[in-house]
């Protein structure tokens, strides 16, 4: 069978060492498999590759050892299975999370929500750069999102009842940042230490110290690779439809103002990101941002 020399341009085939012989990488949002798509998977790689599958530090399944001839009856075998084709160049690639509040104690927002919705919205969109979007549900970074071009962080402000509370200190035992003090039966907060992962507040053994509803802070411009680097921040906000607006916001940026033969992270001061953010934050950063940036020191919690 002759084979379409376009499907090489799709991001998800990759030619191995052997040129004779590629890999097909699949599209699996945050991960997330059923127990039917893991069997389907498993019989494809043995019909089409060479009966072993690799599982991707993003979140997906690449399927080596596939002969040329026969990728476009595996990828219809891939779409039927519910795990067509990726992404791998200059797109918008596999969209990785954490498993969020559905699972994780530690959570605080719902990240394979969040990441399908992104998915469904902005997956394969062809780009200058290669574009990775990860979600964490909480500041311990278990999907490692700020360093992805675009990172979103689940995070929670911690608020005390001051005329209930003990000063008892399981929260300062619990803060992993040192970021609580206790001063004469005071809890003091040193917000410039505090990450609002939320962990102090769940520990609460009386209940009167309470987290804010959750948000989500974006990042923009981090990566993995010889070099990483952090995202810088760019805006936090409170609901996932604002999110999926501000990404989509980024995605056009760099889409219209990006050079194609250099990483994002690298080209972000070309790219005005301050101006960037300081319209983004215009538009979307709400009245009370936490911490505010000109604060310094303690304050009580």
């Amino acid at each position: 069978m002759d084979v379409d020399p376009r499907l090489y341009s799709r991001g998800g085939i990759i030619t191995e060492r052997d040129p004779e012989r590629c890999i097909i990488r699949l599209r699996i949002p945050a991960g997330m498999l059923t127990p039917e798509q893991t069997i389907g998977i498993g019989k494809i790689a043995r019909t089409y590759g060479d009966g072993r599958v690799h599982l991707t530090v993003r979140q997906t399944i690449e399927i080596p050892g596939v002969d040329p001839s026969r990728i476009v009856p595996m990828l219809t075998a891939l779409k039927d299975n519910g795990t067509p084709l990726g992404s791998e160049r200059q797109e918008i690639v596999n969209v990785t999370a954490c498993m969020g509040t559905d699972h994780c104690k530690y959570a605080n927002i719902d990240s394979l929500a969040l990441a399908k919705k992104i998915d469904e919205r902005f997956f394969g969109k062809e780009m200058p750069v290669k574009v990775r979007i990860a979600i964490s549900a909480c500041p311990n970074g278990c999907s490692s999102e700020r360093m992805n071009e675009i990172g979103i962080t689940g995070v929670r402000e911690p608020h005390r009842d001051q005329e209930l509370c003990t000063g008892c200190g399981t929260c300062q035992k619990y803060c992993r940042e040192n970021a609580i003090i206790i001063r004469r039966g005071q809890v003091e907060l040193d917000k410039k230490l505090c990450m609002e992962c939320g962990m102090c507040v769940m520990p609460c053994p009386f209940d009167v110290l309470r987290g804010s509803e959750p948000r989500y802070r974006i990042t923009v411009g981090g990566r993995r690779g010889r070099h990483p680097k952090v995202g810088r921040e760019l805006v936090t906000v409170s609901d996932p439809e604002t999110v999926l607006e501000i990404v989509g916001k980024i995605i056009k940026w760099v889409y219209e103002l990006a050079s194609s033969d250099v990483l994002l992270p690298e080209q972000l001061d070309e790219l005005e990101f301050n101006q960037f953010k300081k319209e983004i934050r215009e538009q979307y950063a709400e009245k009370r941002e936490w911490p505010p940036a000109e604060s310094e020191g303690s304050e009580y919690l």
